[in-house]
């Protein structure tokens, strides 16, 4: 009689095979997957900044878009400057929020370290009137290297790079994110 299927060792070694592969694949799909969700976290944001500019623009208004709890990790909200006070009063229209899940680490430096201003002519402007122009860098989680940079002229124009490189302001365990650059 001729015998069809495996033998309890061709199935155990077939195993401890795929586990083996299984285990080298992990660490590449856990990057892959980080990467994947820097570059949304970088497009989203960008995204934002946009938004919250053609909103000025097209209600002729200043509106302002801040980092949730200070921190634009936690993600970010648009809001209508009806009163004039900005992301601090809580009474102004919301527009636009979203939320993001904190993983992905998005710091400013020290003009856009929490929240951007648009005039009513889609300029950023400070409460003080000065031009508020920066970079909000998009880093890798315990690390001091910037992957994304969402760069903000001083004209309103944002524009999104994909630039390796370090930053200090990506180091939250250390003193960077209160370092200006």
């Amino acid at each position: 009689m001729r015998q069809r299927g495996m033998t309890l060792i061709q199935l155990l070694a077939v195993m401890a095979l795929t586990t083996v592969l299984v285990q080298l694949a992990t660490p590449s799909f856990a990057q892959m997957a980080a990467s994947q969700q820097r570059q949304v976290a970088a497009e989203q944001l960008a995204m934002g900044l946009r938004a919250a500019r053609s909103e000025a623009i097209v209600r002729h208004q200043t509106v302002v878009i801040h980092a949730l709890d200070e921190d634009w990790s936690k993600g970010w909200r648009i809001t209508a400057d009806v009163s004039g006070q900005g992301h601090q009063d809580s009474d102004n229209p919301l527009l636009l929020e979203r939320l993001e899940s904190g993983r992905v680490t998005v710091v400013g430096n020290q003009p856009v370290r929490h929240f951007v201003r648009f005039s009513e002519l889609g300029v950023p402007l400070q409460a003080s009137g000065a031009f508020q122009a920066g970079t909000l860098h998009v880093c890798q989680a315990n690390d001091a290297i910037s992957h994304y940079q969402i760069v903000l002229s001083k004209t309103g124009r944002v524009s999104l790079r994909k630039d390796l490189n370090e930053q200090a302001l990506c180091d939250r365990q250390g003193s960077g994110q209160g370092a200006n650059a």
